[in-house]
């Protein structure tokens, strides 16, 4: 049984994750899905910041499991984060968020809460995991250049002139279907992880699993080149607007899947370290962290669109096209395989990326320098202040 100073402290940690999904909702996954197509004038600012936020709150109990196992249990080794712990470091990483909110510059929320788990838990004794902060370094790291290369083409075809829109748009469409029929879902598999929709329905087809999936994958990818081919003949600019619409549905529901976790894990950790008199299943967790991102998106997601969407670069609805596809898909990437990632990082890389397409000039180059800075100087100063703080808090009490 749980004492009433453990519940207390837990309460606390619960209000402190409740505030870094706020924070994460008005600013990484509830300002930048939508930030290329309000750039494009596909849709009002305000708009996009009530759609996404019921899009991220989706994607957080759909897709939200494996990143929030990850920050939660894997990134210290030999310890557990218990509440106080938790607390502190989520404190530490909702502030630094929030300071880039009411600044205009996107802080990446993956780096400040990764460097806050670390730092908070190698205080508290633990040892550093080596391994997995070499891979979750190095995506961060190839990002840029995957993300903002793959944006730089993409953009680069959708302006040629040697490759009609009416080709182009529904082949990337199929693209994006084949990628949609293989991203797990929580509710349709038997464990965390989930399962596709492609798997689910090979399941009940009289055909090897393997041969399934590929069908299942190849018919929804076919689907969604017709219905864009069909959309594109009858109106090309509306039909170039939907598919647009479409994708930042897609990138805001992958963002509730994967920035979800950054909030949740910690406390998913701290919830498990406490003896508590009930269970507190995951599922409740990240219904918990979505409602935060929910309203986060809706009461402070406006401001960071603006940014995102005009600071950064002046796109149209081509390029913008061009940065969603690849956030998408290495968003979904991160989900699969439960790395943090910042979803400021990978909008941000999309859109210079194919801001360049269109020869650079469109491009803040001093403003994505003080991103950069923005960004390193959150990771270090979570991980210093994190270990700080809870060194301090273990020596006084």
């Amino acid at each position: 049984m749980a004492t009433g100073e453990q519940l207390l402290v837990l309460l606390v940690a619960s209000l402190a994750s409740l505030f870094m999904a706020w924070t994460i909702g008005a600013g990484s996954s509830g300002s930048t899905p939508f930030a290329p197509a309000v750039g494009a004038d596909a849709i009002s600012v305000m708009r996009a910041g009530f759609v996404v936020g019921i899009l991220g709150f989706a994607g957080a109990v759909l897709q939200g499991a494996n990143v929030a196992d990850s920050v939660g249990t894997d990134l210290v080794g030999g310890v557990t984060l218990s509440s106080v712990p938790a607390t502190v470091l989520l404190l530490l990483a909702a502030t630094f968020v929030a300071i880039g909110i009411f600044t205009g510059y996107p802080i990446a929320t993956a780096f400040t809460v990764t460097g806050a788990v670390v730092g908070v838990g190698i205080g508290t004794g633990g040892e550093p995991v080596w391994s997995t902060y070499l891979e979750i370094v190095g995506l961060w790291v190839l990002i840029p250049f995957v993300g903002g290369g793959i944006a730089y083409f993409t953009a680069r075809v959708l302006r040629s002139e040697a490759v009609p829109e009416r080709h182009s748009i529904p082949l990337l469409g199929g693209i994006v279907g084949l990628v949609v029929a293989n991203i797990p879902f929580t509710l349709l598999g038997s464990d965390r992880a989930g399962a596709s929709i492609a798997a689910a329905t090979a399941a009940e087809l009289p055909f090897p699993s393997s041969i399934g999936r590929g069908f299942v994958s190849l018919t929804l990818a076919l689907v969604l080149v017709y219905v864009l081919t069909r959309d594109l003949e009858k109106d090309t600019e509306r039909g170039q607007r939907r598919f647009l619409l479409s994708l930042g549905g897609l990138v805001a529901f992958s963002a509730g899947g994967s920035q979800v976790g950054l909030a949740v894990g910690p406390l998913l950790a701290a919830v498990g370290g406490v003896s508590l008199p009930i269970t507190v299943p995951l599922f409740a967790l990240l219904v918990f962290g979505g409602i935060g991102l929910l309203l986060g998106s809706w009461m402070g997601a406006p401001r960071m669109i603006k940014a995102i969407a005009q600071d950064y670069s002046s796109l149209g609805p081509r390029r913008s096209i061009a940065a969603l596809i690849p956030s998408f898909v290495i968003a979904q990437t991160a989900v699969v395989f439960g790395i943090p990632v910042s979803f400021n990082e990978i909008i941000v890389s999309a859109v210079v990326g194919s801001g360049f397409a269109a020869g650079g000039t469109a491009v803040s180059t001093r403003k994505m320098l003080y991103t950069v800075l923005a960004w390193v100087g959150s990771l270090l100063l979570a991980l210093g202040m994190g270990y700080g703080t809870i060194r301090l808090i273990g020596t006084v009490f």
